[in-house]
């Protein structure tokens, strides 16, 4: 006589399937729902908060959200705390100054957490990786005599220039003022001044590599840099040019024009500018870097590159950063 047990094995199977399918989407529009935007700005009323930003669900601890202005297009991932003030519900003032201030277009990595007493500014454009913590304010230990978390606390403004990429880990403390274009190594304590274009590294950090106007940066890049797409470059020459990299052969845009011009792109290469043209198609918004304006253009090669790259030399530079910007802003 058979066994039930092998008979229903099946439809156990298809009902797991089902079940995690079931838990996925609805889980999905969960995340959808509760992002926070200035569409959708759900319980929270912010000082400010710009066109196209959006903090992804689920969201970390937010309090003293109207001493909170955040600018235009920043991308909030899931579980980032944004405080101001000592506690919940305490009294800042009416129309007070903010206590923090996001620029436009920052980024802030998943667990991250900006922690403002006093005052917190972070210019435009910034990238923070994961689990970043910037805080205006440390605890004190003067009385040995009383529990460090019952002494009054040590305030100093933090302030953090445009264009700077923080990476995952990094500790931001008191009294730090970083310049433009600062790179903050991955686990680095950051506390002082941080010259413009520097990169610091190290706990606490110190300067590692610096910009010289006439040597350039000192001391110099183990890599050369990747190379730039001239403007109003063509799916067909991007791909040429990726296939002759993978050729091996010295390719340079002109070679590559004459390629696509010549319709002489392989197949396979064809069929690749295919699939991540799909892909763009499914999110076709892309955010001008400079003046935070949406555009509903066809996506640059920047963005071809960044869903799937074409090629190891023109793929490193032009997807970097504003590729990772965009994966996370997908996903929330």
């Amino acid at each position: 006589m058979p066994q039930i047990a092998p008979l229903f094995a099946p439809l156990a199977a298809w009902r797991r399937r089902a079940t995690s399918r079931l838990v996925h989407r609805a889980w999905g529009w969960l995340r959808q729902a509760g992002a926070v935007s200035a569409d959708r700005p759900g319980p929270f009323r912010f000082g400010a908060l710009g066109a196209g930003t959006r903090l992804a669900f689920p969201l970390g601890t937010i309090f003293g959200e109207h001493a909170i202005h955040i600018g235009p297009f920043c991308v909030i991932g899931e579980q980032v705390t944004l405080s101001a003030g000592m506690l919940p519900g305490q009294d800042l003032g009416p129309g007070s100054e903010p206590v923090l201030r996001l620029g436009g277009g920052v980024v802030l990595g998943r667990g991250s957490h900006v922690v403002a007493h006093q005052s917190i500014s972070i210019g435009d454009d910034v990238f923070c990786g994961p689990y970043v913590y910037i805080t205006d304010a440390n605890h004190s230990y003067d009385d040995p005599d009383q529990p460090i978390g019952k002494q009054w606390p040590r305030c100093a403004p933090v302030e953090i220039g445009s264009g700077g990429w923080i990476g995952a880990g990094a500790v931001i403390l008191p009294g730090a003022r970083l310049g433009r274009n600062v790179v903050v190594a991955a686990g680095a304590v950051v506390r002082g001044e941080v010259p413009d274009h520097a990169v610091v590294a190290g706990a606490p950090a110190r300067v590692v590599r610096r910009w010289d106007p006439e040597a350039g940066w000192v001391p110099p890049m183990r890599t050369p840099p990747p190379r730039s797409l001239p403007e109003g470059a063509t799916w067909a020459e991007l791909a040429a040019l990726a296939e002759q990299e993978r050729r091996g052969e010295a390719a340079t845009w002109q070679e590559a024009a004459r390629e696509a011009a010549g319709d002489a792109l392989p197949p396979e290469a064809r069929a690749h500018v295919a699939r991540a043209r799909e892909a763009l198609a499914r999110e076709p918004f892309a955010r001008e870097p400079s003046g935070h304006e949406p555009q509903t253009q066809e996506p640059q090669t920047h963005e071809l590159l960044a869903h799937e790259p074409l090629a190891h030399g023109a793929a490193a530079g032009a997807a970097a950063l504003p590729g990772e910007a965009r994966s996370e802003r997908a996903q929330s």
